[in-house]
């Protein structure tokens, strides 16, 4: 659902971007009051599941469409809504900047898309509700198959108005949603399946770890960790680095749901050609260590940016 700069006008570009802009200020002020130090890790080994995760396009079937994850509610379940923005940020940012995954006039639309309607609407409107206290595994999946579904909706209708309102390009609208919805549904119930299925994992062995976890509703079982917490974030870890290094051979080649949905309307899945950003090292995640290097720096990124806001935090 990456945007590119050739559906941006420069008014609804910096309109998104002051909106994106607000909202990450907000965060940072939220995670440098309440957040805990211990966070930390947690944050930056998440940003880089999520930065890997969103590498791996999955085809939907008789489609010739392709999808991935975005990562907020799981984000969220995990970090909360604040911290999970940050995070989420942070992976778009980087994809952005030094991969050229998304236009740079493009940036504060991709952050309200994808960061602001999963992280700040979609898992503490729907998700949370949902959810509740609950860790029973029936729950939490019908939790985040509707929140990440409502998320992608939201992302999808989003695009579709920004698209509209910049007023730069030849898609008519009812045609573009009526690719951009349908697409981004089947989408959202892959996320919401697969964010289900780690969500439930670590509510078996590490429920703490869960917002929803951290006051369980009585007669839902025991809370007790069976896994320390280095324990679990080694294993996420170690799945991120699989999914970072296998990528380039579990990819489709199809094209995502945005691009699909251009060429149905259109007969093309690109507006104009590309542009590539000057700090892009790596155009098009253009080598096999793409995802490890890109994982690597959004770790270094995340833990640079709240160790700065822990530290002001003390200091007050």
């Amino acid at each position: 659902m990456h945007m590119a700069d050739a559906l941006v006008s420069a008014p609804v570009s910096i309109t998104a971007g002051v909106v994106a802009a607000a909202f990450l200020m907000i965060s940072a002020k939220k995670v440098s009051n309440t957040t805990r130090n211990d966070m930390l890790p947690l944050m930056g080994v998440m940003g880089a599941f999520v930065f890997a995760a969103q590498m791996i396009n999955f085809s939907i079937p008789g489609t010739g469409s392709s999808g991935h994850v975005i990562g907020g509610v799981l984000l969220g379940a995990l970090l909360g809504p604040w911290a999970a923005f940050i995070t989420l940020a942070s992976v778009l940012i980087i994809q952005c900047l030094l991969f050229a995954d998304g236009g740079v006039m493009a940036l504060g639309c991709n952050l309200v898309n994808m960061g602001v309607m999963t992280c700040l609407v979609s898992y503490p409107l729907i998700y949370r509700p949902i959810a509740r206290n609950s860790l029973k595994k029936w729950v939490i999946m019908a939790a985040s198959i509707v929140a990440c579904i409502a998320g992608l909706e939201l992302g999808a209708l989003a695009v579709t108005l920004e698209t509209e309102l910049s007023g730069i390009t030849e898609l008519p609208t009812a045609a573009f949603l009526s690719f951009m919805l349908p697409i981004h549904l089947v989408i959202g119930l892959c996320e919401g399946i697969a964010t289900g299925v780690v969500l439930c994992f670590i509510a078996a062995v590490r429920p703490g770890m869960l917002e929803s976890g951290q006051n369980v509703a009585v007669g839902d079982g025991s809370a007790k960790s069976k896994w320390s917490l280095k324990s679990v974030l080694w294993i996420l870890t170690g799945v991120a680095v699989v999914m970072a290094a296998g990528f380039t051979w579990l990819a489709s080649g199809n094209p995502d749901g945005l691009e699909w949905s251009i060429a149905g309307v259109t007969g093309d899945t690109e507006l104009a050609p590309a542009s590539i950003p000057a700090t892009a090292i790596l155009p098009d995640y253009d080598s096999t260590f793409s995802g490890l290097i890109g994982g690597l720096i959004v770790v270094a990124v995340i833990w640079g940016i709240c160790s700065i806001l822990f530290h002001r935090k003390k200091r007050e």
